[in-house]
């Protein structure tokens, strides 16, 4: 499983990569907004810390402004991935980036068949969001289990990207059912390495080497 992060934060991706832990990275334009810097800027900055894909967001919501923006995004860097919202007009976008051979992830996916739908306009990346899910009492992850069954009854190239992940067990459950990438916040990230019994463990050993060193 390829793990993303998802950020817009240039320390964040560094400590991650320096952890082994970044295959990519995920971003939006409220992530961006918060680093208080031009998008361009703030893009063309995270490219270069990562060799993976990165995912840069359209605005628009016409399928040819998209097309616009988003070959404007691709000029960026050639690890640009064009990040569309799943809508009618976004899928004629995400068709005409296929031919052009630009990479698309389909963002605010919430449900299977809308999956199915990105799949078929031929996107890179699909991104159900399960945490969004969660908040409003559906399981988001049952979601994500039938669009990786989907993609496989059918050979679609398309990889799920599971989404709007708030908790380690989010992170276990994509990699049991095999979603190809998870794109994850640097906190939760850090809450996978803890387990109270390997602290304990540690304490327990740095105990007992300082005993038995004690002059």
């Amino acid at each position: 499983m390829k793990f993303f992060i998802d950020t817009a934060e240039i320390e964040e991706i560094r400590q991650a990569n320096l952890r082994g832990w970044v295959d990519g990275v995920t971003t939006n334009p409220s992530l961006i907004a918060k680093s208080g810097k031009p998008f361009h800027d703030v893009i063309k900055e995270i490219c270069k810390e990562v060799a993976g894909p990165v995912s840069a967001e359209v605005i628009s919501l016409q399928a040819e402004e998209m097309f616009r923006e988003g070959k404007e995004l691709a000029k960026l860097a050639s690890n640009v991935v064009v990040k569309v919202p799943m809508c009618e007009d976004g899928m004629i976008a995400v068709k005409k980036f296929k031919a052009e051979g630009i990479k698309t992830n389909v963002t605010l996916v919430f449900s299977p068949m809308q999956a199915l739908l990105a799949a078929k306009a031929g996107a890179t990346m699909v991104s159900p969001f399960v945490g969004r899910l969660d908040d409003i009492g559906v399981e988001g992850m049952t979601m994500v289990d039938q669009v990786i069954q989907m993609y496989q009854n059918y050979d679609f190239d398309t990889e799920v990207l599971v989404a709007s992940v708030r908790s380690p067990m989010h992170i276990q459950i994509a990699a049991e059912m095999g979603a190809d990438i998870a794109t994850i916040p640097f906190k939760v990230m850090q809450q996978m390495t803890h387990h109270p019994l390997t602290e304990k463990g540690i304490k327990q050993f740095m105990d007992d080497w300082n005993k038995a060193n004690k002059k």
